[in-house]
């Protein structure tokens, strides 16, 4: 199968790829160049309900739920055998639909997808109960259900691998899913509805609805036949879909946005400490919520951590994403560029100092962004405050521990942070006062998909990947048989 079978875009529902109800259709825009590649169906209500039915049909026939874990692992196990089989496809849908460098694509995208996809296989052989001790005269045990029809719906970012992330231990659980991908970047959820069939997966158990979130996410939110939402984006659409679930009493998966720190302790090696503070603010061009865009030092190493950073970020090769050299690609979208521009220009008129970038690059009409640090703002800024998602670092300095922590935890958000130092007690004391789901010691961004991750405040609740992941997706159900 290659990228230009899910041309033109159709929706996928019920193992059959159709146009929308009324012939709507949207763009897909190269954002590398600024041009459009293709267009995809535009779902409305109609679409979304004919999605949800497949999936309820197929849920209630017993077709996936009523395999046992083991066949299930195993047509997911084929599933990541067919990603690293078309790895060249995905990384070229995800280059183009994101403007990720495709290098990256090959190394990140498709090595965590499938992953993900293999990792979930394990579980489904694994998915049991218990026996529970009792004073009744009666055996008591516990099962592990699927919860029915998932709804999950993903953002921009990382359309790949976020979808795996929800449809992997989704399906592993026995759950039939509805996929509404980013109306900006669709391709490659298109393209995995096509390798799921092929490696095994009933018709109707995955559908794909392609559409803008008001309208085609809304009515997904919203239709009863929803037994789960799973949902990763931004903190105010999170909250929608939050209110949306809990009037309907529907169980959540919400990983939202985030805001984190990265501290830098006068004892941490700063030639690996300057690596790790790169990494986690320009990998993906800044577009993803576990990025490190707040750096903390201490005021011993401040002046000479920040001249590092002045030489050695503009060295980062930033273009064309299609170039195997490349690390930085342009932003996913003209709005996404256009608030960055904004936050830096607001920094300009609150006295910051603009370390190095703070501008455009203009190359092929693509959305091109230089990776900014930004020095001597206070911490209320919004530009400080506020999640920016784009390649730009504010620099702080600190004085004690409890000042680092006190600046870490001083934002809404809670979904990573990190800490760069020698001293390994200092390093389990400051994750433990760190108000974030995940802490990284010495680097930036280890991830593994037997490693739960998600956020506290306003980033989120509930926790995707490992067995909490799996958890996520099932319901228990308790058997109490009299012995008398």
């Amino acid at each position: 199968m290659t990228a230009f079978e899910i041309e033109p875009g159709r929706l996928f529902v019920g193992g059959q790829w159709r146009e929308a109800a009324d012939g709507a259709r949207t763009e897909v825009v190269d954002p590398s160049r600024g041009r459009v590649v293709t267009t995809v169906a535009e779902a409305g209500p109609a679409d979304v309900d004919a999605a949800v039915r497949a999936a309820r049909e197929a849920f209630d026939s017993g077709r996936w739920s009523g395999l046992s874990g083991r066949e299930r692992g195993r047509i997911l196990h084929r599933v990541a055998e067919l990603i690293r089989e078309n790895a060249d496809e995905l990384a070229h849908l995800e280059s183009l639909d994101v403007g990720k460098p495709i290098t990256l694509c090959h190394a990140v995208d498709i090595t965590n997808a499938a992953n993900d996809y293999e990792h979930y296989a394990a579980l489904a052989f694994s998915l049991d109960g218990s026996t529970r001790d009792t004073p009744l005269n009666a055996l008591a045990y516990t099962k592990r259900e699927p919860l029915g029809v998932v709804a999950a719906i993903t953002p921009f970012n990382f359309p790949l691998i976020l979808a795996g992330s929800k449809l992997a231990p989704a399906l592993a659980a026995g759950n039939t899913v509805v996929h509404k991908p980013a109306d900006e970047t669709p391709l490659s959820a298109l393209y995995m509805a096509g390798l799921l069939q092929r490696a095994g997966v009933p018709d109707g158990v995955v559908n794909v609805v392609t559409g803008s979130g008001p309208v085609a996410g809304e009515a997904l939110l919203r239709h009863a036949g929803v037994d789960k939402i799973a949902f990763t984006g931004s903190t105010a659409v999170g909250r929608h879909a939050a209110s949306v679930a809990g009037e309907n009493l529907k169980p959540v998966t919400m990983e939202l946005g985030g805001n984190a720190a990265h501290i830098v302790f006068e004892d941490a090696d700063l030639e690996k400490a300057v690596g790790a503070v790169i990494k986690g603010f320009v990998f993906n061009t800044g577009q993803f919520c576990m990025g490190g865009p707040r750096l903390l030092v201490a005021r011993p190493v401040y002046s000479t951590l920040l001249n590092i950073l002045a030489d050695a970020v503009p060295g980062v090769p930033l273009g064309d994403p299609r170039l195997p050299e490349t690390v930085v690609g342009p932003m996913a979208g003209e709005k996404h560029l256009r608030k960055v521009e904004e936050y830096v220009d607001l920094a300009r008129k609150e006295g910051a100092r603009i370390v190095c970038g703070g501008e455009r690059l203009d190359l092929d009409g693509g959305y091109y962004y230089k990776p900014t640090v930004i020095a001597d703002l206070a911490n209320d800024s919004r530009v400080i405050q506020e999640e920016i998602f784009g390649p730009v670092l504010t620099v702080q300095p600190f004085d004690t521990e409890d000042e680092a922590v006190e600046l870490a935890n001083s934002t809404p958000y809670g979904l990573a942070s990190g800490v760069q130092t020698g001293n390994l007690a200092r390093a389990h004391r400051i994750a433990d006062r760190l108000q974030a789901g995940i802490v990284w010691i010495n680097d930036w961004a280890m991830l593994d998909p037997n490693v739960p991750f998600g956020g506290v405040k306003d980033s989120g609740f509930g926790r995707e990947y490992g067995p909490e992941g799996l958890a996520a997706y099932t319901r228990t159900k308790s058997v109490v048989v009299s012995l008398d």
